[in-house]
């Protein structure tokens, strides 16, 4: 026998809080439905923050700290990338990721465009 004795309210889930459940489904082997079960979610819903996160509607408030990347910095540029007659003043900002992809961006870009560039190379 099961007594109801009142309304079960919604959870509210941290932008924190989802990222941790998603990290943990993208884990190699990991299944969304044993994810979910595990959270006591559905697995429409951890479809539904996937795609947030996607499109960057779902992102950390509060960082536990900065986020360090490696970086080499060199002054020579490698003979397949000079253009030959043509020098180059202005600074350029080369970003490499895990993939290979490489995005090159002139040091004015807009910071925000290319937040949405990045984000739509990491899906």
């Amino acid at each position: 026998m099961e007594i109801i004795t009142g309304v079960e309210r919604r959870r509210r889930w941290r932008d924190e809080d989802k990222l941790r459940v998603l990290a943990e489904a993208e884990q190699p082997g990991a299944r969304m439905s044993e994810v979910a079960r595990r959270h006591d979610i559905s697995r429409g819903l951890l479809w539904y923050w996937r795609r947030q996160l996607r499109q960057g509607r779902l992102a950390a408030r509060d960082m536990a700290g900065p986020v360090f990347l490696p970086v080499q910095v060199s002054d020579a540029v490698p003979p397949e990338l000079a253009a030959p007659g043509v020098a180059r003043t202005d600074p350029r900002i080369e970003i490499v990721l895990p993939d290979g992809t490489c995005v090159r961006v002139g040091a004015d870009v807009d910071a925000a465009a290319l937040r949405r560039v990045l984000t739509a190379l990491r899906r």
